[in-house]
C-alpha cells in the first residue's frame, strides 16, 4: 500500500486511489455528529449559494455551512458541532458547504474513492482502507481555507497514516499535539470574544480521538452526491 499525505486544495486534485478529504476544525467532525445524531443524507457541496436554493424546494432540509468560520447568511447552523447539538436531524436532509473540506471534496476529481477524514473516526478510517485493499491512498489535510497547513488536519493524517503503516502513533503524542492546538490552530475556540461563532466545545467534540466506528465514503447521489455512512468498528 502506497500512502502519501498532501496538503491542501491542490493536494486534493493531486489525490488518487483512496482518498482522505481531512478538515478536523469542523467539517468533517461535524458532518460525523450529524451521522451519528442520524441525519438521513448529508450532501457536502463547494457553492454557498445552492443550498439555499434547494431549501426552496425541499424546506425541510437543514443548512449548514460558514465561510471564514462564520455562519452563512440564511443558513440554520454554522460550521459547528457544538451548535448541532440537540438539533432535530434525525431522518433530515443536511447539505453542508465550508472553506477547506468540501472544497476538498469538489477538487479530488482524480480519486476513485473519497472518504471524509477526521480524529473522531480516524481508526475507524484505518481498518475500512485496510480491509479494502487499496493499493494507493492519498491523505489530504485542508489546512485553513484549503490554502495553509493547519496542526490538527496534519496530526490526522500523519495518525491515520502510522495506523495503516502498522505503527500506530502513541496516545501520548497525540494527547501532547492536541493540547499544544490551545494555542495554536485551535487558540480562537478559546477566545471569549469568539465564542458565537467558534464555542469552545468545538475544539472537544472535533478533537475526541476514535469516538465514532463509522466511515462517511462519498457517494453519486440524484442530483447531488452524499456521503454514506459505513459501520467498520
Amino acid at each position: 500500500m502506497n500512502v502519501r499525505i498532501l496538503h491542501l486544495i491542490e493536494g486534493a486534485k493531486e489525490a488518487r486511489g483512496t482518498a482522505v478529504i481531512i478538515d478536523v476544525f469542523r467539517a468533517f467532525s461535524v458532518e460525523a455528529y450529524l451521522a451519528a445524531a442520524g441525519a438521513a443524507k448529508i450532501m457536502p457541496v463547494a457553492s454557498s449559494e445552492l443550498p439555499l436554493e434547494y431549501k426552496k424546494t425541499h424546506p425541510d432540509a437543514i443548512l449548514v455551512g460558514e465561510r471564514g468560520g462564520i455562519i452563512l447568511p440564511g443558513f440554520d447552523f454554522g460550521n459547528s458541532p457544538t451548535q448541532i447539538e440537540g438539533a432535530d436531524v434525525i431522518g433530515r436532509e443536511v447539505m453542508h458547504t465550508t472553506s477547506a473540506g468540501t472544497q476538498g471534496i469538489a477538487n479530488a476529481s482524480g480519486a476513485d474513492e473519497i472518504l471524509t477524514g477526521s480524529l473522531v473516526n480516524a481508526s475507524a478510517i484505518a481498518e475500512y482502507i485496510r480491509r479494502s485493499g487499496a493499493e494507493e491512498v492519498s491523505l489530504v489535510a485542508m489546512g485553513l481555507s484549503g490554502t495553509e497547513d493547519t496542526d490538527e488536519d496534519v496530526l490526522c493524517a500523519e495518525y491515520i497514516k502510522s495506523l495503516l503503516d502498522g505503527c500506530p502513533m502513541k496516545n501520548e503524542e497525540l494527547d501532547s499535539r492536541i493540547e499544544a492546538m490551545k494555542k495554536t490552530s485551535g487558540a480562537k475556540f478559546f477566545d471569549p470574544a469568539r465564542q458565537k461563532d467558534f464555542p469552545s466545545g468545538d475544539f472537544y467534540r472535533s478533537t475526541q480521538v476514535d469516538r465514532f466506528g463509522f466511515v462517511l465514503k462519498l457517494v453519486k447521489g440524484d442530483p447531488y452526491d452524499y456521503v454514506q455512512r459505513i459501520d467498520v468498528l
